[in-house]
């Protein structure tokens, strides 16, 4: 009976010990292979993660179908702003004019310059809704090629990544997202190239 219990001791130490011992051999492991030198030597060596990202904002500044997006929002945007700036120059001198008549009393009559006025005042409210209407249609406009481009985007990736194999792909954007990378992991020249390619096809 004594001999068994020693035995179960004995063996209930030994399995102690055989746990301690895993543990700390685990954790050195995995301390190793987190550490810093140990991972830049793997990129030094050519065994890259399948991680890359593009930088947005060179994409956006060389890529054509961007650059003629952006130009024909510009476009739009310099036509509403002409647009409204010669209404609003108009009714700025209509209005410059009726104070003159009001402070020579040019009107033949009281009734005669409360029409004017209201007329003054529809026109006002009509040009604020313009400018409202303008200012819709650019952000409608921005939205609808902010989403031809993404939706560009995501196309070329998928196919592009058939063959490039990465796991994922970031975007970075005046180096908000990734504060440093190895250059490698910048894919940006290619992707503008074979963006720019198929686009002029």
């Amino acid at each position: 009976m004594n001999r068994n219990i020693i035995l179960y001791c004995y063996l209930a130490v030994l399995t102690v010990l055989v746990v301690v011992l895993s543990v700390k051999v685990f954790s050195k492991k995995s301390c190793n292979r987190t550490e810093g030198p140990a991972v830049i030597a793997n990129v030094q060596d050519g065994s890259k993660m399948p991680v890359a990202y593009i930088n947005l904002d060179t994409l956006l500044t060389q890529y054509t179908f961007a650059i003629e997006a952006n130009d024909r929002l510009m476009s739009k945007q310099e036509s509403a702003r002409a647009t409204f700036t010669t209404k609003a120059r108009t009714l700025q001198n209509e209005m410059a004019d009726f104070q003159r008549k009001l402070e020579t009393n040019a009107f033949l009559s009281r009734d005669r310059a409360e029409k004017e006025q209201q007329r003054l005042l529809k026109k006002q409210q009509e040009l604020e809704q313009l400018e409202d209407q303008l200012s819709q249609d650019i952000l409608v406009e921005n939205q609808k090629l902010n989403k031809q481009l993404r939706d560009t985007l995501d196309a070329f990736l998928k196919e592009y990544n058939a063959n490039a194999g990465y796991q994922i792909i970031l975007a970075n954007a005046q180096s908000d997202n990734i504060l440093l990378a190895q250059p490698g992991y910048d894919i940006t020249p290619e992707v503008v190239s074979a963006l720019n390619k198929r686009y002029t096809k």
